[in-house]
């Protein structure tokens, strides 16, 4: 089984901003899989379906970003889901808006998400870190990730999934070709 989960913070007045771009992304999936309806569970909402020939179980911590380590190790801990099984996908300022990167372990640069999902099953799993760009001076990056998403950057978002989502049966086994596939593969 493979854990996909989607880093965001809960409430509608986080619903569209750029630091939920994890859960937008999560939100495509269970649509275009349509995978049942949202349990809550592991202090997140969960659902639980297939991608292809794989089991998968979705999963939107709602601890919070601080705190999303502790829901995906509920989670992991009870399906006995490996770090190596465990896709994240999240916001990075680093990239720019639209684009996609993906990584194996490594560093949390900085994003508070990554760093409570690393001290609680250490660093051995799967990002797939979604372009947000960064803010111009004189707004700093915490108050930037919480602003909602231009129309533009919404667009681009949107035309990154449409892209992705589709490929993540071949993803799932083949991250880095399939991201080449799609045009998408910076390490």
């Amino acid at each position: 089984m493979h854990l996909l989960v989607g880093l965001g913070n809960p409430g509608p007045s986080y619903q569209n901003t750029r630091h939920n771009a994890g859960f937008l992304a999560l939100e495509a999936i269970h649509s275009h899989y349509a995978f049942p309806a949202w349990k809550s569970q592991y202090k997140g909402l969960t659902s639980k379906g297939s991608i292809g020939p794989h089991s998968v179980l979705l999963l939107q911590p709602h601890t919070f970003m601080n705190l999303s380590g502790q829901s995906v190790q509920a989670a992991a801990t009870f399906y006995k889901i490996a770090p190596s099984h465990i896709w994240v996908f999240h916001d990075e300022l680093d990239i720019a808006s639209g684009a996609l990167k993906y990584k194996l372990g490594g560093g949390d640069a900085g994003h508070n998400g990554l760093k409570s999902i690393t001290g609680a099953l250490g660093a051995n799993y799967h990002r797939l870190r979604l372009g947000i760009g960064r803010p111009t001076p004189p707004l700093n990056a915490a108050d930037y990730v919480l602003q909602s998403y231009s129309r533009p950057e919404l667009e681009a978002l949107d035309a990154l999934l449409t892209k992705l989502v589709p490929a993540l049966p071949d993803l799932l086994v083949q991250p880095q070709q399939t991201l080449a596939k799609l045009g998408n593969n910076k390490a």
